[in-house]
């Protein structure tokens, strides 16, 4: 079967294995920009993923819509949804993000790739509307679809979803299993961003758990990592973190002010964020 997701082994990405593409999307180099042309659909979604990383919101939908008139059918027209999907869900869009994964689902065919990354999309957007056992029965779905590669980022993205849901569901220690478990997936692979996505999520699970000084300790940092790597949502998400908890390094104003500052960015760059 041939798999949606590029991987080193699968051969060139973008000239080279792990070429400047591969490593924005998924390497170390994620707050490369302006990034080289993409030469085929493939490189077109890894452009796609870059840009949404770095909340470059108009610039992805832009290029996903060139890559759903690419290819119309298949496992790369799933991913175009699938990720057009994750836009909208990072700004609070879980109503809009469903129909787009839906699509995805029924795009990707036999494709497991494609398919985990529908459902996992799925079960995020029912977190976010609330419905926590349709959430629950998604990522039992896609764990069962979920390759078998030993390193592989769904396994990432499910461990995310799995503690969200237990966060969200009262869960404390659940949440920081899942939590934990997502780090040292994320540790194991070439994705700087999954690393840091990783220890967001964790910061959150052990502020959940009532271990505050771990959380806050880990987000001043991540305050950093995030700047560093042009991790614009990211940033905000951990800004807001820490106008929760507070810092140790930084004062109110000060991460209030890298908090919108962020969001200001984001909207600058095509972003909406849906009001509740």
């Amino acid at each position: 079967m041939s798999h949606a997701f590029p991987r080193p082994s699968d051969g060139p990405v973008n000239g080279p294995v792990n070429g400047p593409l591969y490593a924005a999307a998924f390497g170390d180099i994620p707050e490369r920009w302006p990034l080289p042309p993409a030469q085929d659909s493939a490189q077109r979604w890894l452009r796609a993923v870059t840009a949404g990383g770095q909340g470059r919101y108009g610039a992805a939908r832009t290029e996903l819509a060139l890559l759903r008139r690419e290819a119309a059918a298949g496992p790369l027209a799933s991913l175009a949804h699938s990720t057009e999907a994750s836009l909208w869900r990072q700004l609070g869009w879980h109503a809009w993000a469903r129909g787009w994964d839906g699509r995805a689902l029924l795009l990707a065919g036999d494709d497991r790739d494609a398919r985990t990354d529908a459902l996992v999309g799925l079960a995020a957007d029912a977190l976010g509307l609330g419905r926590f056992a349709l959430s629950a029965r998604l990522l039992q779905r896609a764990r069962s679809e979920q390759p078998t590669a030993p390193v592989d980022r769904h396994a990432v993205r499910i461990a995310w979803v799995s503690a969200e849901l237990a966060m969200a569901q009262g869960h404390p220690g659940a949440a920081l299993e899942h939590a934990q478990r997502g780090v040292a997936l994320a540790a194991d692979g070439t994705s700087v961003r999954h690393r840091i996505k990783s220890d967001v999520v964790l910061a959150a699970a052990l502020c959940c758990a009532g271990r505050v000084p771990e959380a806050t300790a880990l987000a001043d940092g991540l305050l950093a990592r995030t700047e560093q790597y042009g991790l614009t949502p990211l940033r905000w998400a951990v800004a807001s973190l820490l106008l929760g908890i507070g810092s140790e390094v930084h004062t109110v104003e000060q991460v209030r002010l890298i908090r919108d500052t962020a969001a200001d960015v984001v909207g600058q760059r095509g972003g909406a964020w849906c009001a509740r």
